[in-house]
């Protein structure tokens, strides 16, 4: 099922999506019927679960993927959750989704098992995955200059790129969802032109 007026930016860490967010965030954040959200969120669910990625508090992979699942949950069928706005005719623009689980603990649990987990969240109407190798995504994570979270390995995030690839071709196909590739290189200047045009084009037209 597809969720219309639901948008995704995916990509591995270090890839640009949440700067792009900002950039949009400033650019309609006065709009009234345009909103921004990310995973994990800023709900208890999702406080809890940046502490899980941190390293702060150990969990098997497999109950990270139920626990990244509970977060979605809240997050698109919760109260002033994806779906409610996007029901009343919103916007809704969101930094990661459930392609991240598929590319991320995919790897350690498999992709069949994260799969039929999120097997009843929509998909997006339109799905931005931003291109970018482990070691240039690297670069920019140790330019931030803060600690890692246990994803943030280049053996695992190439091995993420990887997934990420094959995840984007394989529901390339899915009817009712766009995929705009973008090269996460490009300044992001550039980006967020390709974005808004995006955007614009399907949306404010």
């Amino acid at each position: 099922m597809i969720l219309k007026n639901f948008i995704v930016f995916e990509g591995i860490d270090g890839a640009g999506t949440t700067t792009q967010l900002n950039i949009l965030r400033e650019k309609y954040g006065t709009a009234q019927n345009v909103f921004f959200s990310a995973e994990p969120t800023a709900k208890e669910t999702g406080v809890f679960l940046r502490r899980v990625l941190k390293g702060e508090i150990p969990a098997r992979a497999e109950t990270a993927v139920y626990l990244f699942a509970a977060d979605r949950d809240e997050h698109i069928f919760g109260a002033n959750g994806v779906a409610e706005h996007t029901k009343n005719g919103g916007i809704e623009i969101s930094d990661r989704y459930f392609f991240s689980s598929l590319a991320y603990q995919g790897q350690n649990c498999g992709w069949e098992f994260v799969k039929h987990i999120n097997a009843h969240f929509p998909l997006p109407e339109l799905l931005f995955f931003f291109d970018i190798s482990a070691d240039d995504a690297l670069k920019r994570i140790d330019a931030r200059g803060e600690a890692k979270e246990i994803f943030e390995k280049k053996e695992f995030l190439e091995k993420t790129v990887q997934a990420y690839k094959k995840i984007i071709a394989d529901y390339q196909n899915e009817s009712g969802m766009k995929i705009v590739c973008i090269d996460a290189l490009k300044s992001k200047e550039e980006i967020a032109h390709i974005i808004d045009a995006q955007i614009r084009e399907m949306y404010f037209c």
